[in-house]
C-alpha cells in the first residue's frame, strides 16, 4: 500500500528518497560492447539468441516486412498514429533554429550557423512492452531537424519479427532503416558500427538499465541524448481533486517498472486517504498488476503539505519526470514550477496525454536530472557551429589587445599570431 506521510521541514529524508537504485550492470556491459566492436554481426546474432531466444539471418527489416506490418495494423490504429505524428510534428516544428550572422561596419562578421547531425541511431524499446510512441517522439524531431540517416534498432521476439505496431509507426514517421538487435549490443552496433549495421554520430531514445549503461559507456565515440532512469510521476493536487483520476494517473506511470516512482503531494489529508484506498481498489483489474503493485509498495508515497505553494516547492526539490498541477488556476503555479520535465496542467490533463498525443516530447529527464536537463527535441539532432571574420584593418585595431591577453596567459605564440598580421 502506498505510503502517506506528512511533510516536515526538519526530516526531509524519506520524502525527498528515491527508490534503490539499479544494480550495477557496468561490467556485463563493457564485455557486450567489448564483443561487438571486435566480432560484430556475429556477436550480435550469439546475443541475439541469448536474450531474445531468436536466431536471426538478416538483421534488417525488409521493405516487405515493413509494408506486410502497415497493411496488418489496424486502420484506426493507422489513424490515430497519423494524428499524434501531426501533433509532433506541429509542435517540434516550433523548435527549429536558424543560424545568425552579426556584422559591423568595419567589415566584421561573427556569427553561429546550424547544421543538423548526419547519422542518428533511435533505440526503441520492445522488452516488457513495446513503443510504437516512442518512434514517432524520436523520429520526427530528427526529421525536422534535417538528420539524412534515421536507424533504428528494437529487439525481436523469439520467431525473429518486430511488433508490428513499432513498425507502422515508422512508417508513419518517414522512417525505413529498421534493424532487429536490441539491448546493450544494440548500442554497441550503432556507437562502433558492424557489417550490417552502421555506425551514427548519436544515439537517442529510452531503455532498460543495460541500454542506459551502454549509452553511458559509448559516450564520448558518439553523443547520446540522456541516460533515463526509471519512470516517474509527481501530482500536486489540492482538496477539490477527483481520487479516481488521481489514482488512475499515479499508477499509469507505476505501470511502467517496478522501479518507477509515484508522488502525490496534496495540502488535502481527505484526499491523501481516499487516493490511497482508489489505487488499492484500482490496482487489481490493471493487465500490469504485478509491476504497478511492486512500484507503488517500493518507491510510492503521499506526502501531506500545508499549502499548494509547498507542494510545488516540494516537487522542484523531486524535479520529477512528469509533473501535474490538478487544481483550479494551474497557469497560476506555472513560473513557480523550475524543475519539471514536462507539465500537465488542470484537472483534465492526464499524462497520458504527453505520453501518446498531446505533440510535446516524452523522453523527458528522469531521476532529478530535470535540475538541469530537457525533453528531447529538434535541438538533439544539430549542432551549432560558430564563425568569425575580420578585414586587415579591424584585426590592426584589436591587435595589441589581444597579444596583451593572450601574453597575461603566457601564451607568447598566441600573441604573435595576431601581431605578426598588424601594423607596426
Amino acid at each position: 500500500m502506498i505510503n502517506i506521510m506528512k511533510y516536515d521541514e526538519k526530516n526531509t529524508e524519506k520524502i525527498f528518497a528515491r527508490g534503490a537504485g539499479v544494480k550495477d550492470v557496468s561490467g556485463a556491459v563493457s564485455e557486450i560492447i567489448k564483443e561487438v566492436r571486435e566480432n560484430g554481426d556475429k556477436a550480435l546474432k550469439a546475443y541475439c539468441e541469448k536474450f531474445d531466444g531468436a536466431t536471426l539471418k538478416d538483421f534488417a527489416v525488409s521493405e516487405k516486412e515493413l509494408r506486410e506490418a502497415v497493411a496488418a495494423t489496424p486502420k484506426k490504429f493507422l489513424r490515430i498514429l497519423k494524428q499524434a505524428a501531426k501533433n509532433i510534428e506541429r509542435f517540434h516544428t516550433r523548435q527549429k533554429r536558424t543560424g545568425f550572422a552579426l556584422k559591423k561596419k568595419d567589415g566584421t562578421i561573427i556569427g553561429q550557423k546550424i547544421t543538423p547531425i548526419e547519422k542518428v541511431g533511435l533505440y526503441v524499446p520492445g522488452g516488457t512492452a513495446a513503443y510504437p510512441s516512442t518512434v514517432l517522439m524520436n523520429a520526427i524531431p530528427a526529421r525536422i531537424a534535417g538528420s539524412n540517416r534515421i536507424v533504428v534498432v528494437t529487439p525481436p521476439n523469439k520467431e525473429g519479427k518486430i511488433n508490428p505496431a513499432i513498425l507502422a509507426a515508422a512508417f508513419v514517421a518517414g522512417v525505413t532503416e529498421i534493424y532487429k538487435v536490441g539491448g546493450a549490443q544494440a548500442i554497441a552496433a550503432l556507437a562502433y558500427g558492424t557489417e550490417t549495421i552502421p555506425k551514427v554520430d548519436k544515439i537517442v531514445g529510452p531503455g532498460n538499465a543495460f541500454v542506459a549503461e551502454a549509452k553511458k559507456q559509448v559516450f564520448g565515440a558518439v553523443n547520446i541524448d540522456m541516460i533515463a532512469g526509471p519512470s516517474e510521476i509527481l501530482v500536486v493536487a489540492d482538496g477539490k481533486s477527483n481520487a479516481e483520476f488521481v489514482a488512475a494517473d499515479l499508477l499509469s506511470q507505476a505501470e511502467h517498472d517496478k522501479m518507477a516512482s509515484a508522488v502525490l503531494v496534496t495540502d488535502s489529508e481527505d484526499l491523501a486517504v481516499k487516493v490511497q484506498a482508489e489505487i488499492e481498489k484500482q490496482l487489481p483489474a490493471l493487465k500490469r498488476c504485478e509491476i504497478a503493485r511492486a512500484s507503488i509498495d517500493g518507491n510510492g508515497k503521499i506526502i501531506i503539505a500545508k499549502s499548494i505553494e509547498q507542494a510545488i516547492e516540494i516537487s522542484n526539490a523531486l524535479a520529477p519526470e512528469h509533473l501535474e498541477l490538478c487544481v483550479d488556476e494551474p497557469f497560476k503555479y506555472l513560473d513557480a514550477v523550475k524543475n519539471a520535465g514536462s507539465v500537465f496542467l488542470g484537472r483534465n490533463c492526464p499524462e497520458a496525454l504527453g505520453d501518446y498525443f498531446a505533440g510535446p516530447n516524452h523522453t523527458l529527464p528522469t531521476v532529478g536530472t530535470a535540475r538541469f536537463s530537457s525533453p528531447l527535441s529538434v535541438d538533439d539532432f544539430i549542432k551549432k557551429t560558430q564563425f568569425t571574420y575580420y578585414t586587415k584593418d579591424a584585426l590592426d585595431k584589436v591587435a595589441d589587445k589581444i597579444a596583451y591577453f593572450a601574453e597575461k596567459e603566457g601564451l607568447t605564440a598566441h600573441a604573435k599570431s595576431t601581431t605578426i598580421r598588424s601594423k607596426k
